[in-house]
C-alpha cells in the first residue's frame, strides 16, 4: 500500500470546522486595525539570514537555535522569516517608508521557528502584528496597548486576559543593569540551570523570564531593572502609566517583564491568560527605537505588538461555538429552477449563504443533508412551487410552521429576517 504523507511536526492544517473562528479573528483584526487608522503591509515568507541576525541578535535563542535557514542554488543564506518586525521595518527602510515620516502599519501571516510543539506553540504559526514608526512619546504606546484591546473586546476575551507592563529603559541604561545582574548570577551560578549558564554569556536578560520553579527565589532577589531608569526615561514610563488609568486599562508592572529580541527599549507589554498552560501570552509588544537605523535607515522611533492567532483562536475555542454554517439550504426537484433562483438570491444580497442540493436524492435525504449543513431555513423547490413561481421556506432551527411564499415575498423574508436586523 502507498505510503501516507503527513503534515510536518508542528506545522499544522487548519481544518473546516476551525476555519470560521480563524475568519472571525483576521476579520475583526482587520475592522479594528482600520479603526486606528493603520495600513496593511505584506511582505515574503523568505528574508536574507542576515536581517534577522543583525535585527533580532545573533545571541538570542530565535537566531541561535529557532530558524529554518538554508541555502538556496546560489549559495545565499535565507531563512523563514521567525517573526514579521525586522520584515517590516527592512520593508520601510528599502522602500522610502520610514524617513521623517510617520508610519502605521499592519500585516498578518505565517511565522516559522523550530521548537517543541506543544499546545500554543506550533512551528508555523501566526501572527497580526501592528507597527507604529516616528513617533517617539508614550501616547503612541498607549495607542498601540488600546489597539490590542479593543480587539480583545470584540473577540470577547477580555475577561481572560491581563496586561502586563514594564520599562526597559534606554539602552545604555539597560546595559549599566546588565553589569549589575551578572555580577550577582555569576555570584550565585551554582543555582542556575543550563539554560541560565547559557543565557549568561549571550542574553542575561532572558534569565529573569526563566520558568525554572528552583530559580524563583534567585530572580525574585535579583537585581531590579526599574533602579537603573531615570530621566528621560522614567518620565516616558510614568506617563504611559498616567494615560494607561486614564484610559481604564488596568495593568500590573512586572519587573521580570523582558523581551527575547535585543531591539526592545523603554515600554514592553504582554496581554496574557491562565488558560493555555505554559504558552499564556497571546500578544506581546513594545518600544524598539534603534532598530531601524540597525538595519540601514535614519534614525526613527518605533513601537509595535506582535498577536498569536493560535492562542486566540484556542480562547475562543474554549468558549464559544463559531459557525460556517449557512444561512438557506435548498431541496429541489430541478436543479434548472434551482440554480435560477439561488443567483437571484446571489446577485440581490451579497453576504446571504446558500448551499444547494447536488446530486440525485429524494427529499427525505436532502432533509438530512440540510439538517447536517446547520443552515438556518431549508428553501424548497418541488414540482407544485416550480408551477407557481413560488417557494417554500421551512425553519429548521426553531420548529416553526413552514410557510409557502412568491419569490418577491421571500426576497422581503431575506431583507427582514437577515439584512434589517
Amino acid at each position: 500500500m502507498t505510503e501516507k504523507i503527513q503534515a510536518i511536526r508542528g506545522m499544522h492544517d487548519i481544518l473546516p470546522q476551525e476555519t470560521p473562528y480563524w475568519q472571525h479573528i483576521e476579520n475583526t483584526c482587520r475592522s479594528v486595525v482600520s479603526q486606528y487608522g493603520y495600513h496593511e503591509i505584506r511582505f515574503p515568507l523568505l528574508e536574507q539570514t542576515k536581517l534577522f541576525k543583525r535585527g533580532i541578535g545573533d545571541a538570542t535563542d530565535v537566531v541561535e537555535k529557532e530558524m529554518y535557514t538554508f541555502e538556496d542554488r546560489n549559495g545565499d543564506s535565507l531563512s523563514l522569516r521567525p517573526e514579521g518586525t525586522a520584515s517590516c521595518v527592512r520593508a520601510g527602510v528599502e522602500h522610502g517608508l520610514l524617513y521623517n515620516q510617520i508610519q502605521r502599519l499592519w500585516y498578518m501571516g505565517p511565522m516559522f521557528r523550530h521548537e517543541r510543539p506543544q499546545k500554543g506553540r506550533q512551528r508555523q504559526f501566526h501572527q497580526l502584528g501592528v507597527e507604529a514608526f516616528g513617533l517617539a512619546g508614550p501616547d503612541i504606546d498607549v495607542e498601540t496597548i488600546l489597539l490590542s484591546k479593543r480587539i480583545l473586546d470584540r473577540l470577547k476575551l477580555s475577561d481572560d486576559v491581563t496586561l502586563e507592563i514594564n520599562t526597559l529603559g534606554s539602552f545604555s541604561q539597560r546595559e549599566n543593569y546588565k553589569v549589575e545582574l551578572v555580577k550577582y548570577l555569576e555570584a550565585n551560578k551554582n543555582q542556575l540551570d543550563t539554560d541560565s549558564e547559557r543565557r549568561l554569556i549571550t542574553n542575561p536578560l532572558r534569565i529573569l523570564d526563566s520558568k525554572n520553579p528552583e530559580m524563583k527565589i534567585l530572580i525574585e532577589n535579583a537585581p531590579k531593572l526599574m533602579d537603573f531608569i531615570e530621566g528621560e526615561s522614567k518620565n516616558h514610563f510614568d506617563q504611559l502609566c498616567e494615560l494607561l488609568k486614564a484610559a481604564n486599562i488596568s495593568f500590573h508592572v512586572n519587573s521580570k517583564l523582558v523581551r527575547g529580541l535585543d531591539y526592545y527599549c523603554l515600554t514592553v507589554f504582554e496581554w496574557v491568560t491562565t488558560h493555555l498552560g505554559a504558552q499564556g501570552t497571546v500578544c506581546a509588544g513594545g518600544r524598539y527605537d534603534g532598530l531601524v537605523e540597525l538595519l540601514g535607515g535614519k534614525s526613527t522611533s518605533a513601537v509595535g505588538f506582535a498577536m498569536g492567532l493560535e492562542r486566540i483562536a484556542l480562547l475562543l475555542q474554549a468558549k464559544e461555538t463559531a459557525t460556517d454554517a449557512p444561512d438557506f439550504y435548498v431541496i429541489l426537484d430541478n436543479s434548472k429552477a434551482a440554480f435560477s433562483l439561488c443567483e437571484k438570491i446571489r446577485d440581490q444580497f451579497e453576504n446571504i449563504k446558500i448551499e444547494m442540493n447536488c446530486g440525485n436524492a429524494h427529499f427525505g435525504s436532502q432533509f438530512k443533508r440540510a439538517d447536517k449543513s446547520a443552515a438556518k431555513y431549508a428553501l424548497i423547490l418541488g414540482e407544485k412551487e416550480i408551477a407557481d413561481n413560488a417557494v417554500t421556506v421551512k425553519d429548521l432551527r426553531e420548529g416553526a410552521d413552514q410557510k409557502t411564499m412568491s419569490i418577491e415575498e421571500l426576497f422581503l423574508f431575506v431583507e427582514t429576517r437577515f439584512i434589517a436586523s
